[in-house]
């Protein structure tokens, strides 16, 4: 499949590229926040907005000068200034978690919205929970799991066939994760992955690939071509570290660096 990636006019300003956002991480995985938030920043997104608790923001704060925090008491205000949700990258499970994503979510409107990991966890908890029209769901297989309330090994039997049942069961794009990427639209048409390699099995891999779609929803890709490519560039962006640093050595980190060398592939 030939990708492209989202025009970037000269004439522009931060406001052109998107805000995402992120509400993510908990006390204990600060990282899941840092890595998606730089992530959508990385694949061109103008500003990444991460809504997390004191603990977090403080430990992103000695990482990165790139995030704008927000603290969760202004969650609403600033869902309203944004256009993309990314939500449930270490957010935990914890009662709060569950208010914080219901809240969220219940307030999200028609916004463009990615949810991944412990967002997912969450919202397969419920049995009836109304999520965006244009949302992306990440699961890795375990989550899928959850989401269906069937065994993993049924959804590695047949990934193509269980990733239409959640796109169905969610009207969502679905992004199930595998070692070979599987990726459904809402109307049921597929996209298998051939990007990507055993390097990329860390923690924290699925984290910036949920911000890699959320930067490119940002900018105005379409939810199933968004999830496509951002799947593409992150497979691709692992490629790319490993003949460098090999199977071994790459991490979450290495990706979110290397995004910038599978962007210049399509360039």
């Amino acid at each position: 499949m030939d990708f492209k990636m989202p025009e970037r006019p000269e004439n522009s300003h931060k406001g052109t590229f998107g805000k995402v956002l992120n509400v993510s991480g908990s006390d204990y995985m600060p990282g899941a926040a840092v890595l998606s938030s730089l992530a959508a920043l990385k694949i061109g997104c103008g500003y990444v907005f991460l809504a997390s608790s004191e603990r977090v923001i403080d430990a992103a704060a000695a990482q990165t000068q790139n995030i704008v925090f927000v603290q969760l008491k202004d969650i609403q205000k600033h869902l309203a200034d944004s256009n993309v949700l990314l939500i449930g990258c270490g957010l935990s499970t914890s009662e709060s978690a569950v208010e914080i994503f219901k809240n969220t979510i219940s307030s999200a409107g028609n916004i463009r919205c990615v949810i991944d990991a412990d967002g997912l966890n969450i919202l397969s908890g419920f049995d009836d929970f109304k999520i965006p029209e244009n949302s992306v769901l990440t699961p890795h297989p375990k989550e899928a799991a959850r989401l269906l309330g069937v065994e993993t090994d049924m959804i590695l039997s047949d990934i193509e066939y269980y990733a239409k049942e959640i796109s169905k069961k969610y009207n969502s794009v679905t992004v199930l994760k595998t070692h070979n990427t599987v990726v459904c639209s809402k109307n049921l048409e597929i996209y298998v992955n051939n990007t990507g390699n055993s390097a990329m099995a860390k923690a924290g891999s699925g984290d910036v690939l949920a911000g890699v779609i959320a930067g490119l929803l940002a900018q105005r890709c379409e939810p199933f071509y968004a999830a496509k490519l951002g799947v593409y560039l992150h497979g691709l962006a692992g490629d790319i570290a490993k003949n460098d640093l090999t199977s071994y050595g790459v991490m979450a980190s290495d990706l979110v660096r290397y995004i910038s060398y599978a962007v210049k592939t399509l360039l």
